[in-house]
């Protein structure tokens, strides 16, 4: 149990989706008390139905009349204007507000909120399982004690980096927000190759999804860096050579990764532009 955790409160949660869900299990089961915490949701989905009956949690379907110490808002970023419009009521002198919304800058957010009390933060999916990570950037009125409190709320969705340009948050947005569902699409693709070498299917996806749960999980067991794992797989002239000359080609996997994540950047800064 996290002992800042337990001594948090009262947190609210701004948008029960996947990822508030995922954070808002992570802090509930890392000490969190389930008084202290409040979803605001207009159309809770099954799942935070769920959360909410299994910890004995209130979901409201507005802000008004609550007073948390921090506000979390994830929601979409398309919306984002409209709710901050209706949270400003609920924001007082000690609220600390952290946003999840993909390409919302702290200016935006302190604009709509009317506070510089402001800490700006683009977690990933893994982060439902305790194997995510996360990027923050803390506005001008942030202090020391609240940017602790920030750093045990996130750290139960798994590490926390911190940075100081924010701008670099649009590429963590790319890498590492984005980045699972490059992972996944890996995974397809492995699939579908390995069916077009004649495999069946059932096969096909056992064997690209294990490939892929297996290499990470040795990445993490082991600190030693990619290259050198990869290196480790390669027998000189061999299967893994022939395959890895393709991949590593001029028109291969690195080019085609810089196009991916600078276009998921371009998106990024878009969204915070509105």
């Amino acid at each position: 149990m996290s002992a800042a955790l337990s001594r948090i409160g009262p947190v609210m949660l701004v948008g029960a989706g996947k990822m508030g869900l995922a954070l808002a299990q992570g802090w509930l089961e890392a000490g969190l008390a389930s008084s202290n915490l409040v979803l605001v949701d207009p159309a809770p989905g099954d799942a935070a139905k769920a959360l909410a009956d299994d910890f004995e949690l209130q979901i409201y379907p507005e802000a008004a009349g609550l007073l948390p110490n921090i506000l979390v808002l994830a929601v979409k970023p398309q919306i984002i204007d409209a709710v901050m419009g209706s949270l400003r009521p609920v924001v007082g002198p000690q609220t600390l507000v952290v946003s999840i919304a993909a390409g919302i800058d702290i200016a935006r957010l302190m604009r709509g909120l009317d506070t510089d009390r402001v800490v700006r933060t683009m977690p990933n999916t893994p982060a439902q399982i305790g194997k995510g990570i996360t990027g923050a950037v803390a506005g001008p009125g942030v202090a020391g004690e609240q940017r602790a409190a920030v750093d045990a709320l996130l750290a139960a969705a798994g590490p926390v980096i911190w940075l100081e340009v924010e701008s670099d948050l649009d590429a963590v947005t790319a890498v590492s927000g984005s980045g699972p569902a490059y992972v996944f699409y890996l995974v397809e693709a492995l699939t579908a190759a390995a069916i077009e070498q004649g495999l069946p299917a059932a096969i096909a996806v056992q064997l690209a999804r294990q490939t892929v749960i297996g290499s990470a999980a040795l990445m993490e067991a082991d600190p030693a860096p990619a290259a050198t794992l990869r290196q480790n797989v390669t027998s000189p002239n061999g299967t893994t050579a022939a395959g890895l000359a393709v991949l590593m080609g001029p028109a291969g996997l690195t080019a085609l990764i810089g196009d991916t994540v600078a276009a998921a950047r371009r998106r990024s800064e878009e969204l915070g532009r509105g």
